[in-house]
């Protein structure tokens, strides 16, 4: 990772409907190798592990406040996954173990149980998802950037409610992202260096 643009600590979101593609090692790698950025942590979403997790609550009814954490505990999995194929990344509990120049995996899970009864803590229901997790991590770290790696492509200027209507993101995240963060959504399927990034 370059480290060009100093002091410039960016979070990624990665989105967990990239999980089946086999060559996201590479693509990330990539993707990451072609920036400038000081400082790069990732935050996993859910995917088909979360899916599980909604599945069981499908089926048994455990409720928003149960679910939420075991799709949290899920997350620590996606974590792990992403770390395995970033073998420079460093995995870690909470922001403020993030180091200058360092390309680190945030275990969500963890981040959650210390995140407990701060101040801007996310609501514990379906409304909120690994989208919204990385817009509050960002506030977090006191990053300025947020990136959304996905499979879908969101129109430049659509607003945040608009699409989370069309299931890009979560409910919650608008309010999330709040003010001061800006936000890129990059379809990493379909991703060319020289192709311009959302910004919104």
């Amino acid at each position: 990772m370059q480290s060009h643009n100093q002091g410039e600590r960016i979070v990624v979101k990665v989105g967990g409907s990239l999980y089946g593609l086999a060559d996201l090692g590479a693509r990330l790698r990539n993707w990451l190798a072609s920036k400038d950025f000081e400082a790069v942590l990732i935050v996993p979403g859910g995917g088909a592990l979360a899916d599980a997790v909604r599945s069981l609550d499908t089926n048994h009814n455990l409720g928003e406040e149960a679910v939420h954490w075991l799709a949290l505990r899920a997350l620590t999995v996606a974590a792990h996954f992403l770390a395995a194929l970033l073998p420079d990344a460093r995995l870690v509990d909470h922001p403020d173990e993030w180091r200058c120049g360092e390309l680190a995996v945030l275990d969500p899970f963890a981040f959650a149980r210390r995140d407990q009864g701060k101040m801007g803590e996310l609501p514990h229901c379906w409304s909120v998802t690994s989208d919204s997790i990385a817009a509050h991590v960002a506030h977090v770290a006191t990053a300025k950037r947020l990136v959304l790696l996905k499979s879908v492509t969101i129109p430049v200027g659509m607003d945040w409610k608009e699409a989370a209507r069309r299931g890009w993101v979560d409910a919650y995240f608008a309010d999330a992202v709040g003010a001061g963060l800006a936000v890129e959504t990059i379809n990493l399927r379909n991703y060319q260096p020289e192709a311009q990034a959302r910004a919104g």
